[in-house]
């Protein structure tokens, strides 16, 4: 399944919370999803995770290493060493050549807006009518 993007990028950067690793990606994105899998939720601490995908020769490390860990049989999932920051994906057996990377690590994440949502069998309930909440720009006043 893959959206062709509409809008051509040069180069996006991107990094990790406290700076460590660095990263810059180059090129027109494949597609950018939300994905609600459960496997992704688990891995970021949050009920859905945003991804760009793009091929794995557009992608370039520019400072720090990235730690590898197998979330799963075939997916592979790089995060920073240091503060934790999920960062990477890539899934050969099912999307070889291709690395997905976490679109709110961009510096500026509003550059590629999302274009579908994926796996929404495993999406929260609670999501769908997350968006009805009472909203505020900071904390709430306090009562």
């Amino acid at each position: 399944m893959t959206t062709a993007m509409t809008t051509a990028m040069t180069t996006l950067t991107g990094g990790c919370h406290c700076g460590a690793v660095r990263y810059e990606v180059t090129g027109e994105p494949i597609t950018h999803a939300i994905c609600h899998c459960s496997d992704c939720r688990r891995h970021a601490g949050a009920p859905m995770v945003s991804w760009t995908m793009y091929p794995q020769e557009a992608l370039k490390v520019t400072k720090g290493s990235p730690k590898l860990y197998e979330s799963s049989e075939h997916g592979r999932r790089q995060f920073c060493p240091t503060c934790g920051t999920g960062l990477f994906y890539t899934n050969d057996e099912v999307l070889p050549g291709i690395v997905d990377i976490q679109s709110a690590t961009y510096d500026d994440p509003e550059k590629i807006p999302p274009r579908v949502q994926i796996q929404i069998a495993e999406r929260l309930n609670w999501m769908e009518s997350a968006h009805g909440l009472p909203s505020f720009d900071r904390y709430p006043p306090q009562q």
